[in-house]
């Protein structure tokens, strides 16, 4: 009896200790659950937990203040893809009126996908959410909502800003080739007209009074460039060469402005080096004096009327290629320098881009350029 008595009384203790850890255990995975819930409470994006069939676990009261509108819907063991079938028939979800079977197919794929790529969602309060979904080592979910909203405007703003830069630094340059083409083109006038009167007969007086038109000019023309910050032409002469005389090979030039006064200038350069000259008034006339003739050179303005120079380039050079005919050297003449408008000028197929005002020597040794002839020193 003593035994017997003494085995009921440490079965009794078994029972006792085993209910004592069994509490202790409970008391520790219900610590461990309060602690759990406090940490997820703490975090401030919203969180939600899964289990493997897609079903809700846990969420922190941020997830639901994010989702208040399905808020109600919120119960352990229901589906996050019913919740989300019921928001789309509720209209939580902008983006997937009109193609709410297509927005509803996407959104589950990436939920039975959860490999942590992100990816935004508008709610219908206007708010946007980034969303993140891992797999758990359980085979469940958890999943991260971060309020992006303000970052959103954000970058629209700044957006806008960089539209409006773009915008402002387009127009500037329109300005200043605007003004560059209205103030180098009666410069290039002043400053032609004036070197062609010094080949003339002219007495003291005359050269004197030449000589200040020209320095004038030049000192303006120097204003011009600063003004604009542009920089000098791409063909400038090394040295001081003088005209190419009788022997030089460019015996027929093209020249297309709509300035009558630059077609003069051009006009009178070229015929101390008695080149033919033939004028016309923009790109249309230059493209059909093109077909028609055979040139040595064409220079070409940029700003014309009817058809300006980069089309007729581009239409010359086209034409060159289909009709195999053989390449003629082009040498924009224009008002506008600016290193775009040089990249312009060669992208369209020019051989050179000089600015105006225009130098004789330099209109000359551009040409020797262009026809791979040394100019005459």
């Amino acid at each position: 009896m003593a035994k017997r008595g003494i085995g009921a009384w440490g079965r009794c203790i078994a029972r006792h200790l085993a209910g004592s850890a069994l509490a202790r255990a409970e008391s520790d995975a219900q610590l461990a659950r309060d602690r759990l819930r406090d940490a997820i409470e703490a975090i401030p994006e919203g969180v939600v937990f899964l289990d493997r069939d897609g079903r809700y676990i846990l969420w922190n009261k941020r997830y639901a203040e994010i989702y208040h509108r399905s808020a109600d819907l919120f119960r352990p063991g229901e589906r996050l893809a019913d919740t989300l079938r019921v928001g789309v028939e509720r209209g939580d979800y902008p983006d997937a009126i009109g193609r709410e079977a297509e927005w509803l197919a996407e959104r589950l794929a990436k939920l039975q996908n959860p490999t942590g790529a992100r990816h935004e969602q508008r709610v219908a309060d206007g708010r946007w959410l980034m969303i993140e979904e891992r797999r758990t080592s359980d085979g469940g979910v958890i999943g991260l909502r971060v309020d992006i909203t303000e970052l959103k405007q954000q970058a629209e703003a700044l957006e806008h800003a960089l539209a409006h830069a773009e915008a402002a630094n387009r127009a500037k340059s329109e300005f200043l080739a605007d003004m560059s083409h209205e103030l180098r083109t009666p410069l290039n006038g002043v400053l032609g007209l004036a070197q062609a009167l010094q080949a003339t007969g002219l007495n003291a007086n005359q050269q004197g009074l030449l000589a200040e038109i020209q320095a004038s000019a030049t000192q303006l023309d120097r204003l011009v460039s600063g003004l604009l910050d542009y920089g000098d032409a791409e063909f400038a002469p090394a040295g001081e060469p003088h005209l190419a005389g009788p022997g030089s090979s460019a015996v027929s030039v093209l020249a297309a402005d709509d300035n009558p006064t630059n077609r003069k200038v051009i006009e009178l350069m070229l015929a101390a080096a008695e080149a033919a000259v033939t004028s016309v008034e923009d790109g249309a006339q230059a493209l059909e004096a093109w077909r028609a003739g055979r040139y040595d050179v064409v220079l070409m303005d940029l700003r014309m009327p009817v058809m300006d120079g980069l089309e007729a380039i581009r239409a010359i050079r086209a034409e060159e290629a289909q009709g195999g005919r053989a390449r003629t050297p082009i040498i924009v003449l224009s008002a506008n320098t600016s290193p775009d408008d040089r990249l312009a000028s060669a992208a369209a197929g020019a051989d050179g881009h000089i600015g105006k005002p225009i130098g004789a020597e330099e209109l000359i040794a551009a040409i020797a350029v262009a026809l791979d002839e040394p100019a005459e020193a």
